[in-house]
């Protein structure tokens, strides 16, 4: 049984719809990634799964529960957390306490001392940053952090919104090799992500969102050789 599975969705903003039906299912432990061009609906679905935006119609379940329609704070206290596109971190606090707001809920708490010895061994810089204000840091630093609060939360599901958007390179390769850790950790995932041929290289299964609908799906590995792929997302 999929840990996560989306049916369906419909939803948008306004009267303005984005997502016409589109589905994905999250196999427990593996890492699965969204990709598609600018604009065609990934964020849009990752905020409806989390309970951000109302879906219209379809269905949501999580570990075979149906949470379509419960909001983002009781997701996270079941372990379905988001890492928001843009970071979203507390600029003004330390990032020991960013860490700290990441471990609030009641099902993180008791486990804050043992995620915060992985957050450190998986980010070293972010414990020599400590006590430095969140928005002094660098950007990738920034996304580090905002990966590293979503670990705090202590997700069964976690769901990563751009991550390699405005960074180095070699920033970006640091953090997707974080992902290869996360999932050796048992920890599932779903990553959005702008860089089509590294989602696809790291992942285990992948969908091709255009137009508010999945137009492709399949092992990631298939995905990379498709043709179609090729063509519109990696330029060969």
């Amino acid at each position: 049984m999929a840990i996560l599975e989306v049916k369906d969705i419909s939803s948008g903003y306004g009267e303005v719809q984005i997502l016409w039906g589109s589905s994905l299912k999250l196999e427990k432990g593996k890492l699965t990634c969204l990709v598609g061009g600018n604009g065609v609906g990934k964020t849009t679905l990752l905020r409806t799964v989390m309970g951000l935006i109302r879906p219209w119609k379809g269905s949501i379940a999580f570990e075979g529960q149906d949470v379509s329609r419960l909001p983002a704070y009781t997701k996270a206290e079941m372990g379905l957390i988001l890492v928001p596109e843009g970071r979203q971190l507390f600029t003004d606090m330390s990032v020991y306490e960013n860490l700290e707001m990441g471990a609030s809920n009641k099902r993180a708490a008791p486990k804050f001392k043992d995620n915060l010895e992985r957050i450190h061994e998986m980010f070293p810089r972010l414990k020599e940053r400590e006590t430095q204000k969140a928005g002094t840091l660098s950007g990738g630093e920034q996304q580090m952090l905002a990966v590293a609060r979503g670990i705090m939360a202590d997700p069964d599901v976690l769901m990563i919104d751009e991550l390699s958007l405005g960074l180095a390179p070699v920033l970006v390769l640091d953090l997707f090799e974080s992902l290869k850790s996360l999932r050796e950790l048992g920890i599932t995932i779903l990553l959005v992500e702008q860089n089509v041929h590294m989602a696809l290289a790291i992942s285990d299964y992948g969908y091709v969102l255009s137009e508010g609908r999945i137009e492709l799906e399949g092992p990631a590995r298939d995905l990379i050789k498709n043709e179609h792929v090729r063509e519109a997302y990696l330029g060969l």
